[in-house]
């Protein structure tokens, strides 16, 4: 049985994520895996992470129909970033732990200055048939080496000209996927006790309860302002990450 003060992190962590995705559709992962770094560490976060997010991403992948073929444009990305991740999840197990925590904070950091700024970035066009496999081995190995696939895989997925529920759906199969992989991969090194697993899973309820509250909240909350807000938190929790593992 894991410490109170840690069931109760984890209670509260997903909450407030699951409010977040609830709110703007996206983000749960992400928050969840940072302020889980923060303060479980970078490991056991990254273990925690996995049930919720796989559950919770999978009816975001099947919505609105079209997920067969979604998945058979994007399964170069999504096959290279499942094997990538073993990889990553092995140089986790015997890397220094504040260097891959300052790696994520570097991740987040660029993920959410990228948001706020909205530059254009170029479709791939042509070149996706080479990039998808090539980008997909690159996202594959930092989800494993730091739990998030947001660089440069989310990122990718923005470029591809999807259209708004194709792009959400997209998102949520690949997220599915390299929560899939990262649990396995994790397993496989023996970086998921089962303690941390039966955790992981009771994360999910209050994912769900953050996310039924923050459907709620949604008809009230500006969505533009409160991405902005999130972004902003998300840069800031970046930066406390990589300069903490500086110190």
């Amino acid at each position: 049985m894991p410490p109170l003060d840690t069931i109760l992190i984890v209670v509260a962590v997903f909450l407030f994520a699951g409010f977040i995705k609830g709110v703007i559709g996206v983000g749960m992962p992400t928050i969840a895996l940072a302020l889980l770094a923060a303060t479980l560490g970078l490991k056991a976060g990254m273990a925690l992470l996995v049930v919720p997010t796989v559950i919770t991403n999978i009816w975001q992948a099947l919505s609105g129909g079209g997920a067969a073929a979604m998945a058979r444009r994007l399964w170069p990305f999504l096959a290279t970033a499942f094997i990538a991740t073993w990889f990553g999840v092995g140089l986790l197990a015997r890397a220094d732990a504040a260097l891959l925590l300052g790696l994520l904070g570097l991740l987040l950091c660029t993920y959410s200055g990228i948001s706020l700024a909205t530059p254009q970035i170029p479709a791939p066009g042509r070149h996706e048939r080479w990039l998808s496999p090539s980008v997909g081995a690159v996202s594959g190995l930092l989800t494993g080496m730091t739990g998030s696939s947001i660089v440069p895989g989310v990122l990718y997925l923005q470029t591809l000209g999807l259209s708004r529920d194709g792009l959400v759906q997209a998102i949520g199969i690949a997220l599915t996927f390299a929560m899939l992989a990262l649990g396995v991969s994790l397993a496989g090194h023996n970086l998921l006790p089962p303690s941390l697993g039966v955790l992981s899973a009771a994360a999910l309820v209050p994912a769900l309860a953050g996310m039924a509250v923050g459907r709620v909240a949604r008809k009230s909350i500006p969505e533009v302002l409160f991405r902005r807000i999130f972004f902003a938190g998300l840069l800031l929790l970046g930066i406390y990450l990589a300069v903490r593992a500086l110190g």
